[in-house]
């Protein structure tokens, strides 16, 4: 099983080494990397979403283990946003830790998270439906506490943008279809599939030319990036884990796959929000960036702790 999630973690790191050296041999630009970020956010997505859901077998008790998943990975992440607010909400005035306290929580669960998990799960496809789902909990918090962090302005928070979101209409249109079983056509199905198996590779090229336009000395020497590091890829984990691991209601898989997504690197619609609002884009770049470097250090053995 670990070797498995070892191997899941270096493919992901060599697809980011192709993105990297398209724009180091200029057969590519980082201008390119917007347009395939729109490519990934409003097509791959969604359909990687509904391609789960589709695959699937329906049954009301696992209907209702994905609603319990979403209650419990929005309260994880709120608790532990808690907590951290708490600890340094004196020095919010930096808008670097406000940034920092996003990257500790909010993690790539999709894009990352979904082929790891099913990795380690391969013959458990409900797995790919906590990832998607796992996916619209943090965006609910993304819109709300995330952009109030960013902004520093009450006034920014979106609850039009944490309800109506590429994720969230996604799994409106996977649900009704997934409680009924209707089935899409073959001739839909087929390139829905494809289209799915195209977002890691196409996540990891992007954050790839985005670590190309990244003074590599810079990266490795902000220290407040390693305690998002810290934070993001070993303590949140760890929390999480410990939130359900006594819980004797919760299946291995549910507890695992928590564990598992927990430990994602931090999310990239962070950097992404730090553009749109002018706010610490560089810091929130590398923080962004090195989780995901380090991830694939980190995520095979702390998930041991999973498997002991």
């Amino acid at each position: 099983m670990a070797l498995s999630v070892f191997q899941n973690v270096i493919i992901m790191l060599v697809y980011m080494s192709f993105g990297f050296a398209l724009c180091k041999t200029k057969l590519g630009t980082p201008s390119h990397a917007k347009t395939l970020s729109g490519l990934l956010i409003y097509i791959l997505g969604p359909a990687m979403i509904i391609n789960a859901f589709m695959n699937t077998p329906f049954s009301v008790s696992t209907l209702l283990e994905i609603g319990i998943f979403f209650l419990t990975t929005l309260i994880i992440q709120s608790l532990f946003f808690a907590l951290l607010i708490l600890v340094f909400h004196k020095k919010y005035s930096d808008g670097k830790y406000r940034i920092m306290t996003m990257a500790s929580v909010l993690g790539n669960v999709g894009f990352f998270g979904l082929p790891l998990i099913t990795g380690i799960f391969p013959n458990e496809p409900i797995v790919a439906c906590y990832s998607s789902i796992h996916v619209m909990s943090m965006n609910l918090l993304v819109f709300t506490v995330g952009k109030y962090l960013i902004t520093n302005d009450k006034k920014y928070i979106s609850l039009r943008g944490a309800i109506f979101n590429p994720t969230t209409i996604a799994i409106l249109i996977s649900l009704p279809l997934f409680i009924l079983q209707i089935k899409i056509p073959d001739f839909a199905g087929a390139p829905l599939s494809l289209l799915a198996k195209m977002v890691t590779p196409i996540c990891m090229i992007i954050l790839g030319m985005r670590l190309s336009t990244v003074p590599i000395r810079e990266l490795l020497t902000c220290k407040l990036a390693y305690v998002a590091c810290l934070m993001k890829l070993v303590i949140y984990p760890l929390f999480a884990y410990l939130c359900v691991c006594f819980l004797p209601f919760f299946s291995d898989v549910f507890k695992v796959t928590v564990f598992a997504l927990a430990s994602t690197p931090a999310a990239a619609v962070i950097e992404s929000l730090a553009e749109l609002h002018e706010c610490e884009q560089e810091i929130s770049a590398n923080m962004v960036l090195l989780t995901t470097i380090l991830s694939t250090i980190t995520i095979p053995i702390i998930l041991m702790i999973a498997f002991l």
